[in-house]
């Protein structure tokens, strides 16, 4: 038989894979990916570097869907809420990743430079360095937390007729249907006024 015109593995293959593993079950393991893909496991550790590899591949993949470019808008503080909004939509697409993604060190150098990006956009804005990763971070939380949201149940809230709650009650039914928009909204809000404030501070502003 010749050789196949389209090579069996290779790293965006492996990556495809694994994140619809993902996405089904929250996790993956290496042989998963081998019997998806219909090879021997050892023929995926010759594309890529381990679990730890194919995770950083991973966040690439989800990472690569934040459109970069909010981070060059200014003032600042428009251009956090654009990439946090984008950031958001990427992960959420993809909200069983996140545990995953969360709990490794980030390696990846095009997300690494995406972060830089962030910290020259704070940096220049005037946040002493001692807070901008502080800023980073809460707004991350802001975001995947969100991200997650997005994924859950729209009634989180089941109250039943025999509970003792008819405030919970009102204020469910009072939400509407975009109780995650809505609460995304004012985190986000909150956190850039609180972020501006911390600014001010920092520079007798």
């Amino acid at each position: 038989m010749g050789r196949p015109r389209t090579p069996l593995l290779d790293r965006q293959r492996i990556t495809t894979t694994a994140l619809e593993i993902v996405d089904e079950n929250g996790d993956f393991s290496v042989p998963q990916i081998a019997r998806r893909l219909g090879v021997q496991t050892g023929s995926v550790y010759h594309h890529v570097d381990g679990r730890d590899g194919i995770i950083e591949l991973l966040r690439e993949r989800v990472a690569g869907a934040i459109d970069v470019t909010t981070l060059d808008l200014r003032p600042w503080d428009a251009a956090l809420e654009s990439w946090a909004r984008s950031y958001r939509a990427a992960f959420a697409a993809h909200p069983r990743a996140i545990p995953l993604l969360m709990t490794n060190p980030v390696r990846a150098p095009r997300v690494l430079e995406q972060y830089e990006r962030a910290v020259v956009l704070l940096r220049d804005a005037g946040f002493p360095v001692a807070e901008v990763m502080p800023v980073i971070v809460a707004l991350e939380n802001i975001v995947l937390g969100s991200a997650l949201d997005m994924a859950a149940p729209t009634a989180m809230w089941e109250v039943t007729e025999g509970a003792a709650t008819p405030r919970l009650a009102e204020a469910l039914d009072a939400v509407g249907g975009n109780r995650a928009d809505r609460a995304f909204d004012l985190a986000l809000h909150g956190f850039l006024a609180h972020a501006r404030g911390r600014l001010a501070e920092c520079t007798g502003a």
